[in-house]
């Protein structure tokens, strides 16, 4: 409606008014009467873009709830849950940290919802809460090396997600400043991987793929601090990290931060 906007922590969302400054509305508070009894906090939070009473949030158990403000004030029961059950035999200790959901965005009209939790990227209908209708693989290959993400950290690196403005694609970050872009219609096998970086034409050849038939374009890297090997055999780097990313609303163009630079991608 353009008069208000929501904040998130961990424990709560607030609801502020552009004319109020000095106090917010909580509308989410997830917080226990025992904090040894929390479970889960929220790890995003964004309204939908075209009805004003609806906004969904993800928690670092891996669901993403909608909820309605017209229901109560305060919004401790959500109007529709989104979670994908993990199959009990897959069950590890990494289980829960790479459920956990970094980043959840709502498509243009509003109808699907982007969520990327540290392997996958997830598009949900929100008609439809019995689970997600697409997902791609961004970190597939980092499984065998979990126990060395989690040692380092990297494990709990916050990747964001977005959309193009026409819904089409979807994009990512991920290790030694790269970015993937996947095609999100059914059926499409779109799948690109960019470098940010002052040249990315200068490392770059076409490969073969050996994922699903998908064009990936295959990112020729020097050795990193962090010596391995990604899918396409590329070595990758964990301390060179691509965490935020935007899609221009209405043109093809993305803006990625890779360490103290800001690119700019146009298609």
């Amino acid at each position: 409606d353009g008069e208000t906007f929501i904040s998130a922590d961990d424990l709560r969302i607030n609801l502020w008014n552009l004319e109020i400054s000095n106090q917010s509305f909580n509308i989410v508070d997830v917080k226990p009467a025992n904090m040894e009894d929390l479970t889960e906090v929220i790890t995003s939070a964004e309204f939908h873009p075209t009805h004003c009473n609806t906004l969904a949030y993800s928690s670092s158990k891996g669901s993403i709830r909608l909820i309605d403000l017209r229901q109560s004030a305060l919004c401790d029961r959500h109007s529709k849950l989104f979670e994908e059950q993990e199959s009990p035999g897959s069950r590890s200790f990494f289980t829960e940290i790479i459920a956990s959901i970094s980043d959840i965005k709502f498509a243009r009209d509003g109808r699907y919802i982007l969520s990327r939790d540290y392997m996958t990227l997830k598009l949900w209908d929100i008609n439809m809460d019995s689970g997600p209708v697409s997902t791609f693989q961004v970190h597939e290959y980092l499984r065998p090396r979990l126990c060395d993400l989690y040692e380092n950290d990297s494990i709990f690196d916050k990747f964001e997600c977005c959309l193009s403005g026409d819904g089409q694609r979807i994009a990512t970050g991920s290790y030694s400043n790269l970015f993937r872009v996947f095609g999100s219609s059914p059926g499409s096998t779109e799948a690109t991987t960019l470098e940010a970086s002052k040249n990315p034409m200068r490392r770059q050849v076409q490969t073969p793929s050996r994922s699903l038939s998908s064009s990936i374009t295959r990112v020729v890297r020097r050795g990193g601090e962090s010596p391995g090997n990604d899918v396409n055999g590329n070595s990758f780097d964990f301390t060179t990290k691509l965490l935020h990313l935007a899609w221009h609303p209405t043109e093809n163009s993305i803006a990625c931060a890779a360490a103290n630079s800001l690119y700019m991608y146009y298609a």
